[in-house]
């Protein structure tokens, strides 16, 4: 049976305008120009260095862009991209809808709103946009158990301002990054972290046996060497962004607890850089 929850932690910014695809076309990573009723893309606000300041879902109507947002960070991303309006015949709102997501089943019949694949991994399931939430089946805190299980980063929990790559997050794979588009801002640090090999960590899922380690906690060899910190976690899973040379060894520890690596079928590491 399909399990569909809300997620009041996400939130929905509407743009507007006749300039709105060519307007975030600048701005974000993805193609936006592929948005279109019934596929959603995954995208990211970066800094002009590159780094992440936002992730988000792009979803279409065919008269607004609807970006599915963590709710902490809406006000900030509307002010972000706001910032860039110039003279682009495009605005910027908060929207009403309700953040949904369905998995586990095939898609679940929407009476009003969008409703598309989640453009990252098949197993992820579908991503909802209604005025008219579904009844659910699910928490928010099954779909967290179920994202950390497939290694799906989200917002801010996961993610640091200013300071994530994208490629160490897996942007790459979960289709985030549109290569082919042009420019964007942060698209020159990306592509070079890309050809370069430039990356020396990655954020990775993480089998938790103990009390899950709180986010920022630092993450130890058995020797006592720092090699990263944990982010989020729930139910003896979580995500760690750890350095490339110690993914396939020994067990790690953060707090009191042990962290054995999961990796998934998805990730693709690359060689890892001279440190």
């Amino acid at each position: 049976m399909t399990r569909i929850a809300t997620l009041d932690h996400r939130a929905v910014v509407a743009v507007t305008g006749e300039d709105r695809v060519s307007f975030l076309q600048g701005l974000v990573s993805q193609d936006v120009t592929l948005a279109e009723p019934g596929r959603a893309l995954w995208s990211a606000l970066l800094t002009p260095q590159g780094k992440w300041l936002a992730e988000f879902f792009i979803l279409s109507d065919g008269e607004r862009l609807l970006l599915d947002v963590e709710a902490a960070q809406r006000d900030d991303l509307i002010k972000r991209l706001s910032r860039f309006r110039l003279r682009a015949k495009a605005a910027l709102a908060p929207a009403e809808e309700t953040v949904q997501v369905a998995w586990n089943g095939p898609a679940p019949d929407l009476a009003s709103g969008l409703i598309a694949p989640d453009p990252r991994l098949a197993e992820a399931g579908y991503r909802i946009l209604t005025g008219l939430p579904l009844p659910a089946t699910a928490t928010a805190e099954d779909w967290d158990r179920h994202r950390l299980s497939l290694g799906l980063p989200e917002g801010s929990r996961d993610l640091e301002t200013e300071k994530t790559v994208l490629l160490e997050a897996g942007f790459d794979e979960l289709g985030g990054i549109s290569w082919t588009k042009g420019c964007y801002m942060g698209q020159e640090l990306t592509a070079r972290t890309r050809y370069r090999g430039l990356l020396k960590r990655r954020l990775v899922p993480v089998a938790i046996e103990g009390e899950a380690p709180a986010p920022g906690t630092p993450v130890l060899t058995p020797e006592g060497r720092d090699v990263g910190t944990m982010r989020s976690a729930r139910g003896g899973q979580g995500l760690a962004v750890l350095r490339l040379e110690v993914l396939g060894g020994p067990p790690l520890h953060a707090g009191g607890a042990t962290l054995r690596v999961m990796l998934p079928s998805w990730i693709k590491l690359p060689e890892a850089a001279p440190a």
